[in-house]
């Protein structure tokens, strides 16, 4: 079969289209959100893993949480909003957040937990599990939609995830009371943290086109909210610092980016997304 040459140019347009689109839609088509718990920047930056993993990926070298305690941190970096949280009790919001904007792309989120006991618990505790650190079940419509709240898993799904090649499009996970260095100092985290994740950085099967996100979800203290934020993966420019002012909003809005998302209309939709340190 012969094409004219209009109809050659007609398809070299269509292909620069589809390429622009696939381009504005990121070069990575998996996220996921590790978050360890109340360290300083500078003490994170001395733990032998976490340092390592700074200088292999890109640093964001003037990164802040947005708030003390944790739990209005964690629910900021989903919904793009504190939403007034001043303390670490229950709540249910009821209000929109990153799950939703992802199904209405088509595309599939999950929550893995360390320590979470399934069925949709709601309790705020059990043993070294925290209800506080888990973001999406402060949200009524998940904690109401039995299907939705199925997405929160317990953190051993992960493994057979990875190998199965079922990787959700997004994720966040969240380490146990101990591994996040809550109860036990950022020692102990780091080397949770390399024990945990240092195969799975090397691991291809988790490594496709992922975004791997390691960040904190507050400082130590109240005068300084400066925390520990590295971005690793084939989209990110090894080695890159950035001093640019960023924070768990950032994290959202670049997701929201680069995939296309919309947005929250929250604070998501002013602050900046992180471009100077991705391909």
């Amino acid at each position: 079969m012969s094409y004219s040459f209009r109809s050659k140019s007609f398809l070299a347009a269509i292909f620069l289209l589809t390429s622009c689109i696939a381009s504005a839609q990121g070069s990575f088509s998996h996220v996921m959100i590790v978050v360890l718990e109340n360290t300083n920047y500078s003490k994170a930056m001395h733990q032998p893993f976490l340092s390592a993993l700074s200088k292999k990926g890109a640093s964001l070298d003037n990164m802040s949480a947005l708030t003390h305690p944790s739990q209005g941190n964690y629910v900021s970096m989903i919904a793009g909003d504190t939403f007034g949280i001043t303390d670490d009790k229950n709540i249910d919001l009821d209000a929109q957040h990153i799950g939703d904007l992802l199904e209405a792309k088509g595309l599939t989120w999950k929550a893995y937990v360390e320590g979470f006991p399934g069925n949709c618990f709601l309790g705020a505790a059990s043993e070294k599990y925290a209800r506080k650190h888990v973001p999406f079940l402060s949200f009524k419509n998940v904690t109401t939609n039995p299907a939705r709240c199925k997405n929160i898993v317990n953190a051993e799904q992960l493994d057979l995830d990875v190998q199965s090649n079922n990787l959700p499009n997004y994720s966040i996970y969240i380490p146990d009371i101990s591994n996040d260095g809550h109860e036990s100092g950022v020692s102990f985290a780091d080397a949770y943290m390399s024990k945990k994740f240092g195969p799975l950085l090397q691991d291809h099967k988790f490594m496709s086109q992922m975004l791997f996100v390691l960040t904190f979800d507050e400082s130590g203290n109240h005068n300084n909210n400066q925390i520990y934020t590295t971005l690793y993966g084939d989209s990110v420019v090894a080695g890159a610092k950035t001093e640019n002012a960023y924070t768990h909003y950032s994290i959202l809005k670049t997701i929201e980016t680069a995939w296309g998302l919309g947005s929250l209309n929250k604070k998501d939709a002013t602050t900046s997304s992180i471009s100077d340190v991705l391909k």
